[in-house]
Formats: structure tokens, C-alpha cells, sequence
């Protein structure tokens, strides 16, 4: 509970940012899929794992609470040129995957479009993306069609970490944010597609949070389509229907009023009115007043 919107967004901030047993948990979780895949494609096989790597919000920093999945990019090795067996069957690749992992103690292996899940008694539960490094450049991962597609977490993460160096450190908190009002609001967006509307909203960001949330509302609706920072995916609100984008732009609109209700509240010194409405926008975790 706070007195003042400043100290409550300074509060919401560390309410969504994981707790130390929680990056633990993450660490934890990404050495077990390390050890389960090494077993099953170690260097004597046919197909034997390279690296792994933790990807996705998670490793860049940009993941919420509560904690729900991680990603984990297995990259496996080209040997003997095995790709070409699975070159027109990545589905075929997936299941191989997935079947070898039906023996370890996790609830459910499932094979989910491009990844592996293995699911956990509690979250957090792990998708793992098997690939292969594309002489392109970046990584060949399956496609749920049985294709191939090509994608580049390397370059997500330096880019986002540039952003953020360019925004004075303040873009990450600031996606958090945005993370939680979408959960909150029907959960429209896909959370790499956020990381990438709020990085190209902003050409600079100051300590003024309310300001910046209120500037976000307002100019993300025009950001909505943006284009994959690695060159890979194309324009990364192509999986928006009409309908999902249009709601999205409503919610954008509603929340840009409030928020500027929110700062006009507070600028008049009512701040339990500012933290009624910034409660709206982003949840029964934003901080009540009190």
C-alpha cells in the first residue's frame, strides 16, 4: 500500500520482477532440461545436443510474475548432415524429441507447434525449442506445418539490451508494466511483440513513470505492427485478427483516458483517486492506496 503514485509504481515495479528463489527456480529448471537432453543425445548419438540456452523473456530480463513457462533453445548438432532426414518432416524431428523425454519424472511431454513442453507439478514448465544453426544465420526451428522456420534469440537479446542501454535503463521496467496490463486486459498480445511495440514507442524515457504509461497508451496503438529486430519473422502482429487488433486499440484508448485522468488526479494532489484508476489499468497488484 502506498500514499503517494510515485511510491506505488516504485512498489508495483518489484511486485513484478521474480524473487531471488524464483531466478533460482528459472536456473534450476534449465539445468534439469540441460541434464534430461544430454542423456538422450549425448555426443555418441546420431543426433547429439550442442548447447542449451535459457531464451525468451526470462533470459532478457522482461518476465512477470506470476511465473507460468520458460523457454530453453536446445541447438543440436549437425552431424553427418542429419538435418536432411527431417529437412521435409520438422514434425518428425519434434516427436524424436519429445519421445525421448517420456521417461524422465516431469507430469506431461507434449509436442505444442514449434516446442516441447514439459510440464511440472507447479509451474514454472518448460518449453524447450530444438534447432539447428542456419548457415543463413541465427537458428532453423521447426514450423507446425512440418516446415522449417528461422528465428534468432542472440540477436533478440542483444537488441532489447540496446534498447535499453538507449532508454537509461528504464525500458525493461517499462515492459514489465505493459506486460501486466495485458494479462489484465484479455491478454491480446504475445509477450516478445510487447518487448518490441514498447522498444520502438519510445526515443527516450525519463524517471516520470505515469508520464511514460500515460505516452505508451497513447502512441502504442500506432506501433502495433512492428518488424522482427533479428530480420526473421516479419511483422510480429501478423498473428492479430481484425477483431483481437481492434480490441487491442480500444483497451490502449481506455487505459490512455485513465491514465490521463491517473496524472491530472495526482498533479491536483489526489492520490488516492490516481491509485484507484492506475489500479484499473493495471490489476489488483498494482498497490492500493493506504
Amino acid at each position: 500500500m502506498a500514499l503517494t503514485t510515485a511510491k506505488a509504481f516504485e512498489e508495483f515495479k518489484e511486485v513484478l520482477r521474480l524473487t531471488d528463489a524464483q531466478k533460482e527456480t528459472v536456473k534450476s529448471r534449465k539445468d534439469m532440461t540441460t541434464i534430461y537432453l544430454r542423456s538422450s543425445f549425448g555426443s555418441t548419438s546420431d543426433l547429439p545436443l550442442d548447447t542449451t540456452k535459457l531464451i525468451g523473456s526470462a533470459d532478457r530480463g522482461t518476465i512477470i510474475r506470476p511465473l507460468d513457462d520458460v523457454d530453453v533453445m536446445a541447438v543440436f548438432t549437425n552431424k553427418d548432415n542429419i538435418f536432411e532426414k527431417y529437412r521435409f518432416d520438422s514434425k518428425k524431428f519434434l516427436y524424436r524429441i519429445r519421445d525421448s523425454l517420456n521417461e524422465y519424472n516431469v507430469q506431461v511431454v507434449g509436442a505444442r507447434g514449434q516446442a516441447v513442453r514439459l510440464f511440472y507439478k507447479s509451474a514454472p514448465h518448460v518449453d524447450i525449442a530444438p534447432v539447428f544453426r542456419w548457415s543463413g544465420g541465427g537458428y532453423a526451428l521447426p514450423k507446425g506445418d512440418g516446415g522449417w522456420l528461422t528465428t534468432d534469440p542472440d540477436q533478440h537479446d542483444d537488441w532489447i539490451a540496446q534498447r535499453n542501454r538507449e532508454l537509461s535503463s528504464r525500458l525493461k521496467p517499462m515492459i514489465r508494466m505493459i506486460k501486466r496490463w495485458n494479462n489484465v486486459h484479455s491478454k491480446y498480445l504475445k509477450s516478445f511483440h510487447i518487448e518490441v511495440i514498447v522498444a520502438n514507442a519510445f526515443s527516450s524515457l525519463d524517471a516520470d513513470s505515469r508520464d511514460a504509461c500515460e505516452k505508451f497508451f497513447r502512441w502504442g496503438q500506432d506501433h502495433l505492427s512492428v518488424s522482427d529486430p533479428a530480420g526473421h519473422s516479419g511483422d510480429l502482429s501478423s498473428y492479430l485478427t481484425w477483431s483481437s487488433r481492434s480490441s487491442v486499440i480500444s483497451n490502449m484508448q481506455s487505459a490512455a483516458q485513465r491514465a490521463a485522468n491517473a496524472n491530472a488526479a495526482e498533479l491536483r494532489g489526489d492520490h488516492e483517486e490516481a491509485i484507484r484508476l492506475w489500479r484499473i489499468i493495471f490489476g489488483s497488484e498494482f498497490p492500493a492506496y493506504g
